[in-house]
């Protein structure tokens, strides 16, 4: 059976990438000597790496995926109050609830792979493909 290498770094490079913004915004604020927001970014992206990790499918191959990208999406959700709690709030950065409709094709993979599964993917023992008889 394959290691699927390529599956497993596109879930946690493209997640990380997702948050890499975070702990440079907070490194700013760490340079700016705003140590309890640096701190809370850091924090955050610590708090999303781990659920990166945590909900990664290959470690719960059984779990549909929708249901383990919830932790990294509530973790993104989490880095975005973060953000506006730490550049002032609503009326500091001019927002209303009108500038988060750009957010919601971000939450398509939920709706897209639905209920599919890592193990959708392994390859049958006899080798004519894969589990849903797909060749390759």
């Amino acid at each position: 059976m394959s290691t699927r290498r390529q599956e497993k770094a596109g879930w946690t490079l493209g997640w990380l990438g997702a948050f890499l913004w975070v702990p440079i915004v907070s490194v700013v604020f760490l340079f700016q000597a705003k140590w309890l927001r640096g701190a809370g970014g850091a924090g955050v992206f610590a708090i999303a790496a781990a659920s990166i990790v945590g909900a990664a499918p290959w470690r719960h191959p059984s779990t549909p995926y929708w249901k383990l990208m919830l932790f990294p999406y509530a973790c993104f959700t989490l880095s975005v109050i973060w953000a506006v709690w730490a550049f002032g709030g609503f009326t500091a950065l001019d927002l209303n609830w009108w500038n988060f409709l750009w957010m919601l094709p971000m939450f398509l993979p939920l709706g897209i792979l639905s209920r599919r599964k890592w193990t959708d993917a392994e390859v049958v023992p006899d080798g004519s493909g894969d589990a849903r008889g797909m060749g390759r």
